[in-house]
């Protein structure tokens, strides 16, 4: 019955994309067309093995970037669907300031769909979604991390935990900071609440765009100074 009603709806008021505002079929409910969605530029290979950056070369082996080889990274591995840009970019920036929070259900699980390509199956404990400051999340209302690590949560069957890592003091945007005022900015700034929660287990880090991976280098180095045994980040988008 609930099928037949929909049916009906969608047939008087079609589904609008929200990338391009036309009317599609909405089986799979994902907000997205599916032009649109043929449109997000994924990450392939050739990339840097550690944090995931691209390569534009003909060079068709992975290895590590310059970045990579000359500081300390304190995760094993950072890993990203596609480019910040295009669709991407348009449905991030819909989810975090448009509040079309419902879509990182479906962003989501595109992230839990290429998760097993990008990280190789590696087993985790626990998915720990990059944490807002308690201002910022009144603010905005909800924690775009929180809500696409739920949806790889649930697709892969691997406890989320909300509570453990949080940001005790606030921190600036870090859209236009230079390179060390960004890591000056977010040095210090996660708490860990339970070490036991974190301590001996591989936890995979999740959050919406990795720009110049610096929030996500703190949130690592918080949980492994918290004793936990390995640290990957899987994100949406990549600023490249």
């Amino acid at each position: 019955m609930r099928a037949l009603i929909k049916s009906i709806i969608d047939f008087i008021f079609p589904p609008i994309c929200y990338i391009c505002g036309s009317p599609f079929d909405s089986e799979g409910e994902m907000g997205i067309c599916p032009h649109c969605l043929s449109q997000i530029k994924y990450i392939e290979c050739p990339f840097c093995t550690l944090c995931g950056k691209p390569f534009y070369s003909e060079v068709v082996t992975d290895h590590l970037c310059g970045d990579c080889l000359t500081r300390k990274r304190y995760f094993s591995k950072a890993r990203a669907v596609g480019y910040y840009d295009g669709v991407l970019r348009k449905a991030t920036h819909l989810l975090k300031y448009k509040l079309k929070n419902h879509l990182a259900l479906h962003l989501g699980n595109i992230m839990a769909q290429q998760m097993q390509y990008l990280l190789n199956g590696i087993a985790y404990h626990s998915i720990i979604p990059v944490p807002l400051h308690p201002e910022r999340l009144r603010e905005r209302g909800f924690n775009q991390a929180l809500f696409l690590a739920r949806s790889v949560s649930e697709k892969h069957k691997i406890p989320l935990d909300g509570y453990t890592l949080t940001r005790n003091r606030w921190t600036d945007p870090q859209v236009g900071l230079s390179e060390r005022d960004r890591e000056d900015n977010v040095r210090g700034a996660f708490l860990i609440i339970e070490r036991d929660k974190v301590t001996d287990r591989n936890i995979l880090l999740v959050d919406d765009v990795y720009t110049s991976g610096n929030t996500v280098e703190e949130c690592s180095k918080t949980l492994i100074k918290a004793g936990a045994s390995r640290v990957d980040v899987l994100t949406l988008a990549r600023v490249a």
